[in-house]
């Protein structure tokens, strides 16, 4: 079965060279540091990344997290540069990245674009639509395995206790890394999880970096229990929703539907170990819920923290993301529904804003000389070559 998802969204067996580069450090908050990095994908393209840490050397392993970016969403995300800090203090390596078409792998290294929202009308004699969203859901997929290929190869890093954390459209794609990459000890679905059947929200979602995917494994049968089976057998899933979540149809799948669909996940498997543990937020929206104290814990169980226990995870303080983005003077397009990500309780109250060009990983001159192996362009070109 992951041999069947991996050909159908054409995903590289064996993975491609990591090839892993370095370009500097620096300190986004006291006793972090962050590393500039990048690591090679499918496509024999490059992905930016920004890797944080405890500042200091250490001859200990630690655990490490990837954090998957939803729509529009990259490195540069408020969130993504939260979890890094916040985790990179209890003890944790983590990695943060921007999805194809963003910040760094932009022609012109903007955020917000969605360029891998893009419909492709190929020319004639080219690839389909079809073909051109599942490869372009494949390098998405690869992204991650190539995230957790980079961490396990890092020395203060324990192969054993890697997690992927995703959001919103990154909580479809780690849905999809989680049950095909068997190095993935933990993974988190914030902001989504509901693997629907036939005609429903995922079916019929954005249609290049969701929905075709997600058609393109219609030969799994019933695609959900068939992911979470595979997941299960891979190591522990959460899956954390705002009850209110009308971006993902959460409204529509409570946890009557959730229930239904552990059942048919325990009968795909034959067993309970490891089915996806659910937790719904209460008239929370669209939120990334990893950043959370319910997410944090659970995290704990499973990666064990060296730098935090239970008791200190209870004790951190938490913000709520509105008051600190106005405190802060952010006005991020993710926050101007505040009853989505502005009204999320997340942990921690002294996150520091880190800027835009602080979270650029690749210098200016090097990135200019080698734009045509990080940019969306580049990938369609490839893409397309490659399907014909």
């Amino acid at each position: 079965m992951r041999s069947g998802i991996k050909t159908a969204l054409h995903i590289a067996d064996p993975l491609p060279d990591v090839r892993a580069k370095s370009y500097g450090q620096f300190s986004p908050a006291p006793g972090v540091t962050a590393d500039r990095v990048s690591y090679g994908t499918g496509y024999g393209l490059r992905v930016p990344a920004i890797v944080y840490h405890a500042a200091g050397a250490t001859i200990v392993k630690h655990p490490a997290l990837v954090i998957v970016n939803g729509h529009s969403g990259d490195k540069s995300s408020w969130y993504a540069y939260w979890a890094g800090i916040l985790y990179s203090r209890a003890g944790a390596v983590v990695l943060t990245y921007d999805p194809i078409g963003e910040y760094e792998r932009n022609s012109d290294r903007k955020s917000g674009t969605r360029q891998h929202d893009t419909e492709l009308a190929p020319p004639a004699s080219q690839s389909s639509e079809q073909d051109m969203g599942r490869r372009l859901g494949g390098l998405m997929v690869t992204d991650v395995m190539q995230a957790v290929s980079y961490l396990a190869d890092r020395p203060d890093v324990d192969p054993k206790r890697i997690a992927v954390l995703g959001y919103s459209m990154g909580s479809f794609v780690s849905s999809v890394a989680c049950a095909v990459d068997t190095r993935i000890h933990a993974c988190v679905l914030a902001g989504g999880g509901d693997l629907d059947g036939a005609g429903g929200y995922w079916d019929s979602s954005t249609k290049m970096c969701q929905a075709i995917p997600y058609q393109s494994l219609a030969f799994l049968g019933e695609r959900g229990p068939a992911l979470y089976a595979l997941s299960a057998k891979r190591g522990p899933t959460l899956v954390i929703n705002g009850s209110n979540d009308g971006v993902v149809d959460i409204p529509h799948h409570g946890a009557d539907w959730f229930e239904q669909l552990r059942k048919q996940t325990v009968a795909e498997l034959g067993s309970s170990k490891d089915v996806f543990d659910l937790v719904f937020v209460p008239g929370g929206g669209h939120a990334p819920y990893f950043l959370t104290k319910t997410a944090a814990l659970w995290l704990q169980d499973k990666l064990k923290f060296p730098e935090w226990t239970k008791k200190q995870i209870e004790a951190v303080p938490e913000m709520q993301i509105r008051e600190w983005a106005t405190k802060n003077k952010l006005d991020a397009v993710s926050l101007r529904q505040p009853k989505n990500e502005g009204n999320l309780m997340a942990l921690g109250n002294d996150i520091p804003l880190v800027s835009f060009e602080q979270l650029q990983a690749v210098p200016d001159t090097l990135w200019q000389s080698q734009k045509e192996e990080y940019v969306y362009e580049s990938w369609v070109e490839r893409a397309q070559a490659a399907s014909q």
